[in-house]
């Protein structure tokens, strides 16, 4: 039992030190005669564009509307393979949504430097929206960062926690 207790306590060791990326993204309800729940794409870009690291994706498992998530198709989406990585999940109905991309190893791996969330949505018989949210990567302190969309997206905020030694 103490063998177990001790293989479970090191497989976790290394989740409990790595630094925190945390979103919360609102989905807002839009009053509309029909109404579809947007694709969603989450991924991290360096100003130049040159670092890419996809964090989300949400759709409906229809792959046909993922080129109107347009600068995610663009930059990483046409390059990968379905599931496209692991990174899927379903569309989300309107509300707060509580997001953890801590576990993503290639965020973990990001050199020190400037970087930017990006959030990209596109609706099916409804608009698309991109919204960027600057931060510092790895956080020496707890970082919060605020940003709203105007049309597909609501109020997000990005919470950067650093790693406790």
């Amino acid at each position: 039992m103490r063998l177990i207790t001790l293989i479970v306590l090191l497989l976790l060791a290394p989740l409990a030190l790595a630094d925190r990326f945390q979103l919360v993204l609102e989905v807002p309800r839009m009053h509309v005669a029909e109404y579809h729940a947007p694709y969603l794409a989450f991924w991290v870009e360096s100003p130049d564009h040159s670092t890419i690291v996809p964090l989300g994706l949400w759709y409906d498992g229809r792959d046909k509307w993922l080129k109107d998530l347009r600068q995610w198709w663009r930059r990483t989406g046409r390059s990968q393979q379905a599931p496209y990585d692991g990174l899927t999940g379903a569309t989300r109905a309107p509300g707060l949504h509580e997001l953890d991309f801590s576990d993503v190893k290639a965020l973990q791996a990001l050199p020190t430097g400037h970087y930017a969330l990006v959030v990209e949505a596109a609706r099916e018989v409804g608009g698309r929206e991109v919204v960027r949210i600057p931060f510092d990567w790895p956080p020496q302190s707890i970082q919060k960062h605020s940003a709203n969309g105007s049309q597909e997206l609501g109020a997000m905020q990005l919470t950067l926690t650093p790693d406790q030694p």
